[in-house]
């Protein structure tokens, strides 16, 4: 059933109000922010979308207390400029995938914690799940449920903040968030390594983490993928990028230390400031594959040793191009042809423990016959459901988005 109308509470306690008529009436809602995501998952089938946009506005921001409180609707780059006012910044870096999705939407502060939206410093500041201090949100009872925060009350037994962070709007409407945050960088640097290939970089990464030089950022770009992040200069060549964030003086001492580390001859190119976070974002961003189509593009999380061979199995048998971020343990993947393939990119997982796999985008055809989330085994799917049954017992949110799997996102 296609979406006929949009609601847009501008209070949470119209949100609880529209939901509990909703569910009295037998609607079913799909909920939104700026809906900049909205094509992820298989199509939602709803009787109208509720938005958590009319829901806008910094509640609570002391820079001293290092947390910020917001609606949910309030948008990302509002939140931004308020903590670089302050030399602050969100440290889990909240990708953007508007581009990816084809879309022009701005990203909400609630979205990014709906779909556990983290960039590549996950590697050493966690996700944005490990960031998010507390939530309201209204469940499917049309209910005001508050968790974490300034609240500190665990309402249900169950640590509902980690459920909501990912739960991509299948449990309930966030309707308010608090992050922790931490001082921004002064500045940055990225080692760039010319030429090594995916194994090559797989042992450069490692033992780049495995230093105190304090890498933030480790990306490998193949061949075919670095001249769309890094410019013409670096077309053709595989390209390795090591991080290092700070004030200027110490990033320079710790790269006069991490270079000889790396036990390579191969030439290595740094990116100060502006340019390496002009690479980052486009990392970040996956704009490699922002390219306006729908060919299938993957999101796999596996062990960062792994990451190079599970993406070559998979290539060698669908065609297709990925890079890498995490320390290769993000394997970003793009398919040749319009098939997602899911039994072949799965199937590669076999093996890697606690790896999974999300097709965070594809044509809606392929979406509605693909189970887009990984699969959880049984006993973890079934305790999933029975947390989203006593959360929203008449699945009035988002049905059908994960159809085969009601489970979050591992990521």
């Amino acid at each position: 059933m296609a979406v006929r109308e949009t609601l847009t509470p501008a209070t949470e306690a119209e949100a609880c109000a529209m939901v509990a008529e909703a569910r009295a009436a037998g609607r079913t809602l799909a909920i939104a922010g700026a809906g900049s995501k909205s094509a992820v998952g298989r199509p939602v089938t709803a009787d109208a979308s509720i938005t958590s946009t009319g829901l806008s506005g910094i509640v609570e921001y002391n820079p001293e207390e290092l947390v910020i409180v917001a609606r949910a609707g309030t948008p990302l780059s509002e939140i931004d400029a308020a903590l670089a006012a302050n030399n602050q910044a969100l440290m889990f870096e909240p990708a953007d995938w508007s581009r990816l999705l084809g879309s022009n939407a701005g990203q909400t502060i609630g979205g990014i914690a709906a779909t556990n939206m983290s960039g590549p410093r996950r590697l050493i500041a966690g996700a944005a799940r490990d960031s998010l201090l507390g939530v309201r949100f209204v469940n499917g009872r049309g209910e005001a449920i508050k968790n974490g925060g300034r609240v500190m009350k665990n309402v249900t037994g169950l640590d509902l903040v980690k459920l909501m962070a990912g739960s991509w709007g299948t449990l309930g409407l966030i309707t308010e968030t608090a992050f922790k945050v931490l001082p921004r960088a002064e500045t940055e640097t990225t080692l760039v390594i010319d030429g090594a290939d995916e194994a090559e970089a797989a042992r450069l990464m490692a033992a780049a983490m495995g230093t105190s030089a304090e890498v933030s950022g480790a990306a490998h770009l193949p061949a075919a993928i670095s001249g769309a992040v890094l410019g013409d200069a670096f077309a053709g060549h595989g390209a390795t990028l090591l991080r290092l964030e700070g004030f200027a003086e110490a990033i320079a001492e710790r790269t006069a230390r991490l270079k000889p580390q790396l036990a390579t001859r191969r030439e290595i190119v740094e990116l100060d400031g502006a340019a390496s976070r002009k690479a980052w974002a486009a990392i970040r961003d996956v704009r490699p594959f922002a390219d306006g189509g729908d060919s299938p593009v993957w999101r796999i999380s596996v062990p960062p040793m792994a990451g190079h061979t599970v993406a070559g199995q998979i290539l060698d048998a669908a065609g297709g191009h990925a890079f890498f971020d995490w320390q290769g343990g993000l394997v970003w993947l793009r398919l040749d042809g319009n098939d997602a393939r899911p039994e072949i990119v799965r199937g590669a997982l076999a093996g890697h423990a606690g790896s999974h796999a999300l097709l965070v985008r594809a044509a809606a055809d392929i979406r509605t016959r693909t189970e887009v989330f990984h699969p959880e085994p049984a006993a973890v799917a079934a305790l999933t459901e029975r947390i989203r049954a006593s959360i929203d017992p008449d699945s009035v949110f988002n049905s059908g988005r994960r159809a085969f799997n009601s489970g979050r996102d591992a990521a």
